[in-house]
C-alpha cells in the first residue's frame, strides 16, 4: 500500500529529511531549496519518493516542484492527485513549473504524459547540458484524464463523437 506523508515548517525534521532525499537523488541539487513544503511517498514502511515544492510566487500564482524516486511504484493515481491538488486547489496556483535536465528522459516523459509544455534551454543545466523547463497550467490540468473521473472521460468522448 502507498501512503503519502506531508511535511512543512510545522514538521521541520520531516521536511528537511524529505528535502535531503530529493537533493541526494537529483544531481546538482545539493544547494537545497530554501523555503519549501514536501511530501514523501511510503511503500511498505520505506520512503520511495518525495516531492518538494519551492520558488512559490503567490502574486503570480506559480510554484515549482522537484521529484525524486527510487521506485516506479510511487506514481499512483492518489499520489498524482495529491501532487497537483496542493498547488492548484490548496494554493490556487495557475501554473506549476518543473525543471528537468535534458538527460533525465524518465522525468521528461512523465511531464510530457501529463501535458506539460516543454521549453528547452541550451546550457541551463551546465555548459554541456540543456535543461527543459516544463510548465502546466491549471486549465490544462483540469482537462487531463488523470484529473477526471471515468464518467467525465466517457462524457467527453460522447460529445467529441456526436
Amino acid at each position: 500500500m502507498i501512503e503519502v506523508v506531508w511535511a512543512s515548517q510545522k514538521t521541520p525534521e520531516l521536511n528537511a529529511a524529505l528535502g535531503q532525499f530529493v537533493m541526494n537523488l537529483i544531481p546538482g541539487c545539493q544547494r537545497g531549496f530554501g523555503d519549501f513544503v514536501s511530501f514523501g511517498v511510503i511503500h511498505k514502511d520505506r520512503l520511495i519518493a518525495a516531492v518538494v515544492y519551492n520558488n512559490y510566487f503567490p502574486e503570480h500564482g506559480v510554484i515549482e516542484y522537484s521529484v525524486a524516486a527510487i521506485s516506479k511504484r510511487w506514481l499512483t493515481r492518489n499520489v498524482i492527485r495529491e501532487m497537483f491538488d496542493y498547488p492548484f486547489k490548496q494554493l490556487g496556483c495557475q501554473m506549476v513549473v518543473v525543471r528537468v535536465a535534458e538527460s533525465n528522459t524518465g522525468m521528461a516523459k512523465i511531464c510530457e504524459d501529463f501535458g506539460f509544455n516543454a521549453y528547452k534551454i541550451p546550457r541551463l543545466h551546465g555548459r554541456d547540458e540543456a535543461e527543459i523547463i516544463f510548465t502546466l497550467t491549471d486549465d490544462a490540468w483540469a482537462q487531463h484524464q488523470a484529473n477526471t473521473s471515468l464518467e467525465e472521460r466517457l462524457d467527453r468522448r460522447k460529445v467529441a463523437h456526436g
